[in-house]
């Protein structure tokens, strides 16, 4: 997974967070057993429940059925790893309440949430570990000395943690798009498919699609025992599927009833959890809102790669922080400039600016005479129903046209909305590629090659070519 362009987190607030959080299963239940635990509770080497008590663990949590002890001593076990419990004497196995139990009720949010990751990193570490009954039998057919060969079960821990990670990574930046958590779950084939599936191959081979085969049954045996975590929320794969014997079920070819193969979602807790595991790992995960004490330059600079909404929601907590006039001042300055990326910054800008409401108005007025803000400023004021707004000469309305484009090309790319565009100004203006090679815009000759390429009317597209042409030719490029 690389981290070089990836979108904000849409984080829920902390205090919501955390209430998510004391509600799990995860960690309720290794609350409960951390008040439940006293002089009589005894603990083996590793920590653990010993197990004779694990059936008073379990009735303690109101547990039945075969799983009952197991999902109790789970619970013992993120009691243990999130401080809940602490062992006082390993010698006699004795413990008593952790310091971090009290964080519970009287801590702040953050400190709740940090109770529930180190839980989340205990529910992580056992989601890695191979079924126990495979074990249990690779134990009794060892050589009798007790010690286990990995090889026996196919069973690589670094790896399995390691496939684990990029498969929750995978999931994190598919949640942080457009839609966030509130978005269509994801299908089990798919996700597996992300990690296993190289990228310059145009169709899994049959050995692949095995593979991501393989991978799902893992994935649906992990987001079982991951679910109470508050990590993610999970429909299993449908077991009508399931052939006779061990066979698995082959991925869908289509997408016919997908959901009948597993689907999962991050949840917001599950969001805010693998954030901060990414950042632990030195990985640069952004949240909506990590720009609100930046500067203006920095809001022009990073939303244009954001999502819509999330860009939209970083310009709210911007504004929220200063006072209306000051801060489209401030915008306004930052849009300055005529390197590559000022274009962008300019539209970034202008859509900031609609946020702002009529209190910016003088602001604008103020840079209504400079060339390059003074179109964009025209056009806000007229959008706002300001009244004695100055005509534009011919110069800025083309300087205007220019930059507009050019900001659309490096937001967009080559779309149909500005191909729309661009037809929309050469049917509009006979003469348009007659005047604009003259338009004194560093980005004058680029956009015109665009328009094009853009253009389908062959005549015009030349047209186009023959005024980039002249463009490049008198700034001598």
């Amino acid at each position: 997974m690389s981290d070089s362009s990836m979108p904000p987190a849409r984080l829920h607030p902390e205090a919501e967070l955390a209430r998510e959080a004391l509600s799990t299963p995860l960690l309720s239940r290794a609350a409960r057993l951390a008040r439940w635990a006293g002089p009589e509770t005894r603990v083996d080497a590793g920590g653990g429940l010993v197990d004779e008590q694990l059936p008073a663990a379990a009735e303690e949590l109101g547990l039945s059925g075969e799983d009952a002890t197991a999902d109790a001593s789970a619970a013992w076990r993120a009691a243990v790893d999130a401080g809940l419990v602490d062992v006082v004497d390993e010698e006699k196995g004795t413990v008593t309440a952790g310091a971090d139990l009290a964080l519970l009720t009287g801590g702040s949010p953050q400190d709740v949430l940090t109770v529930w990751l180190a839980a989340l990193e205990a529910a992580l570490a056992d989601a890695s570990v191979p079924d126990l009954d495979g074990l249990v039998d690779a134990l009794a057919a060892g050589d009798g000395s007790g010690e286990l060969d990995l090889s026996s079960v196919d069973w690589n821990p670094e790896a399995e943690a390691d496939f684990l990670d990029g498969v929750l990574g995978n999931l994190y930046l598919l949640t942080v798009g457009e839609a966030g958590p509130a978005g269509p779950p994801v299908p089990l084939p798919a996700l597996a498919a992300s990690v296993l599936v190289p990228d310059d191959m145009p169709e899994p081979t049959d050995d692949v699609l095995q593979e991501v085969s393989d991978a799902m049954m893992r994935l649906d045996d992990q987001f079982r025992l991951l679910e109470p975590s508050g990590l993610v929320e999970y429909q299993p794969v449908d077991e009508a599927l399931l052939a006779e014997g061990d066979e698995e079920p082959a991925p869908p070819q289509d997408d016919t009833d997908v959901t009948r193969y597993g689907v999962v979602r991050l949840t917001p807790l599950g969001l805010y959890g693998l954030r901060a595991r990414l950042l632990e790992a030195g990985f640069d995960a952004p949240a909506v809102g990590d720009l609100a004490d930046k500067g203006a330059d920095a809001l022009l600079d990073r939303t244009p790669a954001f999502p819509l909404a999330a860009a939209h929601a970083e310009t709210e907590q911007w504004l929220a922080r200063r006072e209306p006039l000051d801060a489209a001042r401030e915008l306004l300055a930052a849009a300055r400039g005529t390197d590559g990326n000022a274009p962008l910054r300019r539209l970034q800008c202008q859509q900031a600016l609609a946020l702002v409401g009529v209190s910016a108005e003088p602001a604008l007025r103020e840079v209504l005479d400079d060339a390059e803000l003074g179109g964009l400023a025209r056009v806000w004021l007229t959008e706002h129903g300001a009244t004695d707004v100055p005509p534009p000469s011919e110069a800025m309305i083309f300087w205007l046209t220019i930059d507009t484009v050019a900001a659309q090309l490096a937001a967009e790319g080559h779309s149909e909305e500005l191909q729309a565009l661009v037809e929309g100004l050469a049917s509009q203006h006979s003469g348009f590629f007659a005047t604009a090679w003259r338009v004194e815009h560093p980005a004058t000759a680029d956009v015109l090659e665009a328009m094009g390429r853009l253009h389908p009317d062959k005549a015009v597209a030349k047209a186009a070519r023959k005024a980039a042409f002249k463009a490049r030719s008198q700034r001598g490029s």
